[in-house]
């Protein structure tokens, strides 16, 4: 049995930390040549959809006490099938996650040499990285929500001092409110784009069964962190736009903005930022990608040995050491735009499936009152389906496509082991 050993505020500071990643550290000036000044808008825009999608989990969440998260959830509602999908949905959306991320992760440390982007240099570090990040998460979900409350708050701080300090050298004539007006195309690709920094709550509820009082502490945990994220980077937004003029063709933003406004020295203090919000991230996103195969065993739906536990931690080892070679391979030969598109459309059909269930499990269970229970559930539920809809409708036809690739991968695997547990060689 999984240890409780989440509380309140390692919840929210494991949200922060799975939330604020490398997304705040690379997408500002993606967002900012597609849509200019009105990226701004569309982070506020992207920031409400979140919002409402974040209620419909913290309602559908605070019924469960169980490992497993939408996992759980869709299992609940709609069976074992549907359920599958949607962990395997999961899966891919962590392991997309965790190849964008520790690529960019490369790359900022190539500002402090070139040497890191030579092919076997990047390699050898994504691999002495994940190992690291696989060896501390063995060591116990607490070693693991500690080293996360550090890098949250380490990161945090380092961000503030970007905001802080660029408020005072924002130059207004960069911020161009009369420009004209983007596409709509190009604002809805903006705020389908933002999705990839606003998300990653919806994977650290695959933690439930680790979490003290979770129908209390989850709903107030996503409210919270979601609230904080959203002003957090609309401020960063604001001083990367109004601190540097060539914003829309940066790669790294960030520091880019940071040198300008207070030298190399401020260079060097976002890149160190960037890399531990990074780092960060990666932790959390180990910690939960590991917990899929471990749900999807104890459902078995996965071979039991995802199940085992180590006799001393209390972790899936077996699940851990799996996840992160199949994260070595993913990092080593993806990329990071490529893998930021996969893993957008993965988490937002989460999105929608998960808003759906609200409405199955309030008609399902008409009497209960044991949980956080919403105002306006329905209008809520609904407003997450169509606003999904329409994120899905933004996304490219080619990686729409391979997302549904995925899927039909993870239902032949699925297949093959339901055939294999039939003839007992699993």
């Amino acid at each position: 049995m999984l240890k409780r050993d989440i509380g309140k505020w390692d919840l929210v500071l494991l949200l922060i930390n799975g939330i604020i990643g490398a997304g705040i550290f690379g997408l500002p000036s993606k967002i900012f040549a597609l849509s200019g000044f009105y990226s701004i808008l569309a982070l506020l825009v992207c920031a409400i959809i979140v919002f409402i999608v974040v209620l419909s989990f913290a309602e559908v969440a605070s019924r469960f006490d169980k490992t497993g998260g939408p996992y759980l959830y869709t299992l609940t509602a709609f069976g074992r099938f549907p359920a599958y999908v949607i962990g395997w949905l999961m899966l891919i959306a962590r392991l997309a996650a965790y190849a964008a991320l520790i690529n960019l992760f490369v790359t900022y440390l190539s500002y402090f040499h070139v040497v890191f982007l030579e092919p076997y240099i990047k390699a050898t570090t994504i691999f002495l990285l994940t190992l690291i990040l696989m060896l501390v998460n063995i060591r116990g979900v607490k070693k693991s929500a500690i080293l996360s409350n550090i890098l949250a708050i380490a990161k945090v701080s380092t961000l503030l001092i970007f905001i802080i300090v660029g408020l005072f050298f924002i130059n207004t004539d960069l911020i161009d409110i009369h420009q004209t007006t983007p596409s709509f195309t190009n604002f809805s690709a903006s705020v389908l784009i933002l999705i990839f920094a606003f998300s990653g709550f919806e994977a650290t509820l695959v933690n439930t069964g680790e979490i003290k009082n979770p129908k209390t502490n989850i709903p107030f945990a996503l409210i919270i962190s979601i609230v904080f994220v959203a002003i957090f980077y609309s401020l960063i937004q604001i001083v990367c736009i109004g601190t540097l003029p060539g914003l829309a063709s940066s790669d790294k933003p960030l520091t880019d903005a940071a040198q300008i406004y207070m030298g190399s020295f401020g260079g060097v203090v976002i890149t160190i930022g960037a890399l531990i919000s990074i780092g960060g991230t990666l932790n959390a996103i180990m910690l939960i990608g590991s917990r899929l195969p471990f749900a999807l065993s104890e459902a078995k739906q996965f071979p039991k040995l995802f199940s085992f536990l180590h006799p001393n931690f209390q972790t899936p080892v077996n699940s851990l050491l799996a996840f992160a070679l199949i994260s070595i391979l993913v990092s080593i030969t993806g990329s990071f735009s490529y893998a930021v598109s996969i893993s957008v459309i993965s988490k937002v059909l989460v999105f929608l499936v998960v808003c759906v269930i609200l409405i199955i499990l309030r008609k399902a269970n008409p009497k209960e009152t044991n949980y956080f229970k919403l105002p306006y559930g329905y209008l809520i539920a609904l407003t997450g389906i169509l606003t999904s809809i329409w994120l899905l409708s933004s996304s490219k036809l080619t990686e729409f496509r391979d997302v549904l690739i995925t899927i039909l991968i993870g239902i032949v695997l699925y297949g093959i082991f339901i055939i294999l547990t039939r003839r007992r060689k699993i």
